[in-house]
């Protein structure tokens, strides 16, 4: 079966499930200009965070990367996460179970 979303027409801020109940979770992320996630982790999960639109910082652990739309990062969920939208950003964030978790 094939499933097909508008992720601007989804329900849910910051974060969104792009398909409730089903793996790898998917969430879409929205941001205002200076809004956060407040540090946290997803252990036992590998992360891929896509930037559809907007500019982001990026922190993991004590390392901050930012990131301009059209980028992709990877990491463990092991780290802790959080971004900030230095401008209205839009994410999708795949949340991936770890086959050695």
């Amino acid at each position: 079966m094939t499933t097909i979303h508008d992720l601007q027409e989804l329900d849910g801020q910051p974060h969104a499930n792009v398909f409730p109940d089903r793996e790898p979770k998917t969430v879409r992320l929205s941001l205002d200009a200076d809004e956060s996630v407040p540090a946290h982790s997803h252990p036992g999960r590998d992360i891929v965070l896509y930037l559809v639109e907007g500019r982001i910082e990026l922190c993991l652990d004590d390392q901050s990367h930012e990131m301009t739309a059209g980028e992709v990062a990877r990491f463990e969920g092991e780290r802790d996460i959080e971004p900030r939208a230095v401008e209205p950003s839009v994410a999708l964030i795949v949340l991936s179970p770890r086959a050695d978790a």
